[in-house]
């Protein structure tokens, strides 16, 4: 390794551990402090009641041998999906979700209502609130938790950097945390990101790829997550999977993605901005459909070995994986925008700007193998089929809400 290489990694770990450290600060005060968006102090005022912990325990009950699980960021686009498979095939659901404001909460509350419609309890409550959780594990004896609150997106990052903070090193400490104190602990399987291979150019993505390069604050968040998740499963037994998400789009997606604000942009006859990189070459990522992203969480769920603390002491080692979850075919952006101008049946106004230096990245490609190896994990749909039904369902949606504002 030349010496300028070797500058560059010193720099970048040096980055890296920075903002593990200041995640650890800022977890600390926010024990004490949480944010004003939280609505933590309204479950402890009014909502801890006999009856508050009925719907719990009800919305946990499952069949026989069935799971019984925690889904954090349940009333979000891809816990939604998860709570509501998870239902249907006869395991318990509990959700848990802060409904901050980072885009439209009434979407979220369209998809509270959609869940709470099919048996799963949604609660209003943020990850950081300590007595909150231990009141949910006093409640119930949870088999897994499917961790999937988090604050998304790699441009907000630039307005609101704590955010990522709180959410998702403060969180995920905390939930880790409630998770090692509980008796029996359960198997944890999260979000990490596909962000976390940063200025990686080896293609397709690995899970043995070296992830520390991160381009964005995002993923810096997301990588910590990763090695605070080796910690806790290596003192404390916590078995633990992290799952690396490839750009999941489709029905009740969020409004911050390209293909949904696309969209939007298109019907309304506003200009898009499709960015492109030396060459004019197009940015392209491994589009992932939402039935795909759910199987594959399902399966890691399903594969998930028991955690092996007790009381917040380990007995012996515990399962500790990471899989990506692509679909293994990058397409570049621009043909996302030509399927959605035929679709629409409008032709999209699009600028074409150079990429800015905003934590994107030029493309994600997705090697799959492992996850296929272990639980069969096997993408189904294309990027046009996808796309179809996120239109028929948009504008469904969309038409509905605006008659209701009439």
């Amino acid at each position: 390794m030349d010496k300028h290489r070797r500058w560059t990694y010193s720099i970048t770990k040096l980055v890296f551990w920075a903002t593990i450290f200041a995640g650890t600060l800022l977890f600390l005060c926010f024990r004490s402090s949480p944010p004003s968006h939280s609505a933590t102090m309204k479950w402890g005022s009014s909502n801890n009641t006999p009856q508050w912990e009925k719907r719990v325990r009800l919305s946990a009950r499952s069949r026989s041998g069935h799971l019984s699980v925690l889904v954090t960021g349940a009333a979000g686009f891809v816990g939604s999906h998860v709570s509501a498979a998870l239902k249907r095939r006869g395991d318990g659901v509990v959700g848990l979700d802060n409904f901050n404001s980072y885009y439209d909460p009434s979407l979220k509350r369209a998809r509270q209502k959609l869940l709470e419609q099919k048996g799963v309890f949604v609660i209003e409550g943020d990850i950081n609130d300590e007595k909150l959780l231990k009141k949910l594990f006093d409640i119930v004896e949870f088999t897994h938790v499917m961790h999937l609150a988090a604050q998304a997106g790699v441009r907000y990052a630039m307005k609101n950097p704590g955010s990522y903070i709180h959410s998702n090193i403060a969180g995920l400490v905390t939930l880790f945390e409630a998770c090692k104190s509980a008796n029996p602990q359960p198997s944890i399987v999260w979000a990490s990101s596909s962000s976390v291979y940063g200025l990686n150019s080896k293609v397709p993505f690995s899970e043995k790829d070296q992830t520390d390069q991160p381009a964005s604050l995002y993923a810096a968040t997301k990588k910590a997550g990763e090695e605070i998740a080796h910690t806790y499963n290596h003192i404390y037994g916590l078995s633990i999977t992290g799952l690396r998400f490839f750009t999941v789009y489709g029905p009740w997606g969020r409004p911050d993605m390209a293909y949904f604000f696309f969209t939007k942009n298109i019907l309304k006859g506003n200009p898009i901005s499709v960015f492109q990189g030396s060459n004019n070459k197009s940015v392209a990522r491994d589009f992932t459909y939402i039935d795909d992203i759910v199987k594959g969480c399902l399966g890691a769920l399903d594969t998930a070995e028991k955690s092996t603390g007790s009381g917040g002491k380990k007995k012996k080692n515990a399962q500790l994986r990471v899989f990506n979850l692509g679909n293994t075919s990058p397409v570049p952006v621009t043909k996302l925008v030509s399927i959605l101008e035929k679709l629409l049946k409008v032709k999209a106004k699009r600028n074409v700007l150079p990429l800015p230096r905003n934590g994107d990245v030029m493309f994600t490609h997705a090697n799959i193998s492992y996850a296929q190896k272990e639980f069969g994990y096997k993408p189904t749909t294309d990027l046009q089929m996808g796309l179809q039904k996120f239109v028929n369902w948009y504008l469904d949606y969309y038409s509905i809400s605006e008659k209701k504002n009439y």
